[in-house]
């Protein structure tokens, strides 16, 4: 036990490709994958949060929450977790739209925007992670793929959870519906299949409105037996072909936010005392009808850079600091 605990230290501690950065997969063991365009519906439906838990001295307390915009470095994770069993109980397929995030409900659709080539594709959370503090999300080997992000193990993303349709799903988890494949109908056609309508929010009231940077309509494919999804095979396997988004690329640097302060002269303090790190600066924001002041380093040029500026402000003790994109 204390080696598979070494092993996950020494690899959470490395950067690069996501595959060694996500170690909590060596914990799951490896199980078959189906053979056919039908593993897409084989799983039962299973809505789930999680209680919190704790990984290398973090706590993170997984919520319900329909509201998320989070932009940062998102790396993915690829062969060596090929069918292992993820977080929310389905088995972890790289030629899936799928993705990891540490904290949002399973499952949860959350468009991904690769912010330095425009690239856009719509995932599903299925699985807890990344656990390194300095990346927001990992993704499956086909999402990185259509993403652009394949060489370079990591991307500068914009993460945007759809609401409506992140609801509509968790809803239809809930009464057992299986839910495995709906966000590449999500990429092809901007939509939920119509097998969804039940659940979505506006039928019952709910005030959320559908992305309005989906692709253009239909014809409508559903990864369902109501009929064919455009696809490819791999090895005798149907894989459903997503549409990649194309967004503007507009300029944006990399920054560390070492921490958030009511006080802009506690603000100015941890500025001075970070300094000799990168170039600091204090931003006040207005945040729930109040000011606080965001403690800011850089902009740093690389991932590799800001890497090392996050550990070393990690190690400082600012325990909160996180990197940013803007």
């Amino acid at each position: 036990m204390k080696k598979v605990i070494v092993l996950l230290a020494v690899l959470l501690s490395l950067t690069g490709c996501s595959e060694i950065e996500y170690a909590s997969h060596l914990a799951k063991g490896p199980s078959n994958s189906m053979s056919d365009r039908e593993k897409y519906l084989a799983e039962q439906g299973n809505f789930k949060i999680g209680k919190p838990y704790t990984v290398l001295g973090q706590t993170y307390v997984p919520q319900e929450t329909y509201q998320y915009v989070e932009t940062g470095i998102a790396s993915w994770y690829g062969p060596g977790f090929h069918g292992s069993r993820t977080a929310s109980g389905e088995k972890y397929d790289q030629h899936e739209m799928t993705a990891a995030h540490r904290t949002l409900q399973m499952p949860s659709l959350v468009r991904v925007t690769n912010l330095s080539n425009g690239k856009s594709v719509i995932v599903r959370v299925n699985d807890r992670g990344p656990f390194s503090k300095s990346r927001v999300m990992d993704v499956s080997k086909l999402a990185a793929e259509n993403l652009g992000m394949i060489g370079t193990g990591t991307a500068k993303v914009k993460l945007e959870l759809l609401p409506a349709e992140s609801k509509a799903i968790a809803d239809a988890a809930r009464n057992g519906m299986k839910t495995n494949g709906v966000e590449i109908v999500m990429n092809q056609t901007g939509r939920l299949p119509d097998s969804y309508n039940q659940y979505m929010p506006q039928n019952a009231g709910g005030s959320y409105q559908v992305a309005s940077n989906a692709p253009a309509p239909p014809p409508v494919y559903a990864a369902t037996s109501e009929g064919p999804v455009p696809g490819h095979l791999n090895q005798g396997q149907f894989y459903p072909d997503p549409v990649v988004t194309q967004e503007p690329v507009t300029q944006n640097n990399i920054y560390i936010q070492a921490g958030a302060f009511g006080s802009q002269e506690n603000a100015q303090r941890l500025a001075q005392k970070l300094s000799s790190l990168a170039n600091a600066k204090v931003e006040p924001v207005n945040y729930g009808g109040r000011v606080l002041y965001k403690v800011k380093l850089g902009p740093l040029d690389t991932v590799t850079n800001a890497d090392n500026v996050l550990n070393r402000v990690l190690a400082s003790g600012q325990s909160d600091a996180i990197i940013v994109v803007q």
